[in-house]
C-alpha cells in the first residue's frame, strides 16, 4: 500500500499533517515544530503493509518515496517539499 502524507502550515506557523489512503484519513496530528518533525511523525504511525508514501506540502506533491528512504532522509525530503512548493507557487504567481 502507498499512502499520502499531506502537510500544511496553518496560521499558527506550526505544521499539521494527515495520512490518507484513497481519500480516507487514517490518522493526523497538528502543531509540530518543523516540517521534518511532521514527516517523521507521519511515518512512525504507518502500518507494516505500507511500503511507500506520496509527500504533499501545502497542496503540492513533491514525490513518492519508499518508507525506508523517508526514514533515512526525512530532512532532505522536507527541504525538497519546501523547494518544490515554492517553485510551483512562484510559477503560478508569474502566470498572472
Amino acid at each position: 500500500m502507498i499512502v499520502r502524507i499531506e502537510i500544511d502550515t496553518p496560521p499558527s506557523g506550526q505544521f499539521d499533517y494527515r495520512v490518507t489512503d484513497e481519500g480516507e484519513t487514517l490518522y493526523a496530528d497538528a502543531e509540530l515544530p518543523t516540517l521534518a518533525d511532521a514527516l517523521v511523525a507521519a511515518v512512525e504511525g504507518l502500518a507494516p503493509e505500507v511500503v511507500g508514501a506520496e509527500v504533499w506540502f501545502r497542496g503540492v506533491v513533491s514525490g513518492t518515496y519508499p518508507l525506508h528512504v523517508i526514514a533515512a532522509n526525512h530532512a532532505q525530503i522536507a527541504t525538497h517539499a519546501v523547494n518544490t512548493t515554492a517553485a510551483i507557487f512562484e510559477g503560478l504567481a508569474g502566470a498572472d
